[in-house]
């Protein structure tokens, strides 16, 4: 093999390392942290000297950025930026996204104001959708109220109706937005409106509501091609099973996207796929809602349109549904331990999961491979679509929690009678309490409603922390720089060992998910860390010319501060001994504190009451 292809096929395995959908800019080396640091500030610049004021960087996907400014008269507009270094005809898509666009008419659909090319950079300008996206709202607040969700679903269902309607577009064909997710739909507090964002993945249907063909005279038919899908793939969590095995475009693709968007609020996740196990009837949704998302999530294709049919035929019924002025607020007590501190330094949460082999089901997993879509790098499809649905929920729902600003572990392993979870997580937001305490929750019952024999890890630690030590080339060893050493807190109150409770960082044995073999003399440094009480990970990444040490320690044992200190001063003397490419991580808990849940199918029934006034 040569270089160049152990190169490439240590990047295929690393991807798998990180469960955030996006890299945090801090888990960047320093030349590409400074090159995307000076790409947006350029954007800012270029746009300052266009005569917008109060530019700012409103967020980045797997195509573009996207800034936010106000125009000469007061107005805020938004601006969508094609990545530059993606393949010519997928920066192109940004001129199509602009061109079917501009070509709806939607007070809940962003206006486009103009669409421009300076030498290889597209820039799309379009109004800005005022408010937050359902996604941040999800993360603040956990589960949406259940009339929060009647009114997103009405007002969601009024758009797709517009969108299939042929007689309100001037081609009279139907038009798919490809990609209905809680961060593409932004809700405004102060209105209740919503509108949809992000037409990126938006085309013309190829086929109606009933599978027939949308060419609607003969030369049109004889051009059109039926035989390939001009669909694209959208965000793999949300859509439904026909956009992912490349069906022909369809209005019900974005019934799925509804559905599953839908699902994803009221039960506080990112994804769709836990809906067997946290079924759309347990989430205290009034029961013909609860039904319809039962059917439109289901496996079976016929369930599926039929319950988007009976959706569409009974919005009536929906819109006339007597709920409670107030919202509702559904509390569930923690079903493990978390803890709460105040904020006291900028966190940016990163999730590493080891011991994920397990959770697949095969090890193919290529039925993606052919579609060249730079979405499906973004999501890990290789990894996640060998997995049961369950086990993508689970994944999906440890996701999750890099979004809040939080540090531990948990260790989680199954047995034929039931779930055994170890933890100890630290939330430094307490006004996110209750949103975090009910994603941890979503992870146990996903967990409870896997039936498998394993063990999964997953430590969280603050990517600001990470230190990065660079080299010239793999023949080259890794020299830290003096001034670079692992940081460790020590308790507010010390604890004193309990040997028979301690949890050891080598509690499993090797972890068959890690491939970077550490030498002796760090293993026997690490091995006398595991000694002195103190939880928190380590976890080494070594790439050709990049090492990374991701850490969150803390010291519980007072008494041990500077041999603590020692065992971590002697680690970065170490790392010029270190070969290979890979990762290895190390996880270490306060103590073994095990909570055990008995295995579930599903969980219980629970509807909103018919008499609202009961609540």
């Amino acid at each position: 093999m040569t270089a160049s292809q152990s190169e490439k096929s240590t990047e295929q395995k690393l991807q798998h390392f990180y469960i955030a959908e996006e890299q945090s800019i801090y888990l960047l080396n320093h030349k590409d942290a400074t090159k995307l640091k000076q790409w947006v500030d350029l954007c800012q610049q270029q746009l300052k000297h266009l005569g917008y004021k109060n530019i700012a960087l409103l967020g980045k996907g797997a195509y573009g950025f996207v800034f936010c400014g106000n125009n000469s008269v007061g107005d805020e507009v938004v601006f969508k930026f094609s990545r530059l270094n993606l393949p010519q005809h997928v920066q192109d898509r940004l001129s199509e996204e602009a061109d079917i666009q501009s070509q709806l008419n939607h007070t809940q659909i962003p206006y486009v104001i103009d669409y421009q090319k300076i030498k290889r950079q597209s820039i799309l300008q379009m109004t800005r959708a005022p408010g937050i996206d359902l996604e941040q709202l999800s993360q603040q607040q956990g589960p949406l109220s259940p009339e929060l969700v009647v009114s997103i679903a009405i007002q969601l269902a009024d758009i797709l109706i517009y969108l299939r309607d042929v007689n309100a577009h001037t081609n009279n064909k139907p038009y798919v937005h490809g990609d209905i997710k809680p961060s593409n739909v932004v809700f405004d507090e102060e209105t209740g409106l919503v509108q949809l964002i992000d037409w990126g993945s938006s085309v013309i249907a190829q086929l109606d509501v009933d599978g027939q063909t949308t060419s609607n005279n003969i030369m049109d038919l004889m051009s059109s091609d039926l035989q390939h899908s001009n669909a694209r793939l959208g965000d793999v969590y949300f859509i439904g099973p026909e956009q992912i095995n490349g069906g022909l475009s369809s209005p019900r693709f974005d019934e799925q996207g509804l559905a599953a968007t839908l699902y994803a609020i009221a039960s506080g996740q990112s994804c769709r796929y836990g809906s067997n196990v946290i079924t759309p009837n347990s989430l205290g949704l009034p029961k013909m809602l609860a039904n319809v998302l039962m059917a439109m999530l289901s496996d079976d294709e016929q369930q599926r349109c039929q319950g988007g049919d009976y959706f569409f035929n009974n919005l009536s019924y929906l819109k006339q549904l007597v709920l409670s002025d107030k919202p509702t607020v559904i509390k569930s007590e923690p079903l493990i331990p978390v803890w709460t501190k105040p904020k006291k330094e900028a966190i940016d949460t990163v999730v590493y999961g080891s011991r994920k082999s397990f959770l697949r089901e095969e090890s193919n997993g290529e039925s993606l491979d052919d579609i060249d879509d730079v979405q499906l790098e973004k999501y890990y499809k290789n990894y996640l679509m060998g997995m049961g649905d369950n086990e993508k929920a689970f994944i999906a729902a440890l996701s999750r929690l890099g979004h809040f600003p939080v540090v531990g572990g948990l260790a989680i392993r199954w047995a034929k009678e039931g779930v055994y979870i170890d933890s100890n997580l630290t939330l430094f937001e307490p006004s996110l309490k209750t949103s975090f305490e009910s994603a941890v929750n979503n992870i146990i019952h996903l967990a409870q409603g896997i039936f498998r024999i394993g063990v999964f890890k997953s430590c969280l630690f603050n990517a600001r922390n990470t230190l990065h030590v660079e080299r010239e080339d793999q023949n080259t060893p890794f020299y830290a720089l003096s001034d670079q050493s692992i940081a460790f807190e020590v308790s507010d109150v010390a604890d004193m060992d309990d040997i028979t409770r301690l949890h050891s960082y080598f509690e499993d044995g090797k972890d068959p998910d890690e491939y970077l073999y550490l030498p002796d003399e760090l293993m026997a440094v690490l091995a006398r860390l595991n000694l002195i009480h103190h939880t928190g990970c380590i976890i080494f990444e070594v790439l050709p010319t990049h090492l990374k040490i991701h850490s969150y320690l803390m010291l519980l044992n007072h008494d041990k501060e500077n041999e603590f200190s020692q065992c971590l001063a002697e680690i970065m003397t170490l790392l010029p001994t270190i070969n290979g490419i890979g990762i290895s991580g190390f996880m270490k808990l306060p103590y073994k504190d095990t909570r055990f849940f008995e295995h579930i199918s599903s969980l219980p029934e629970r509807f909103y009451p018919k008499n609202p006034k009961l609540i």
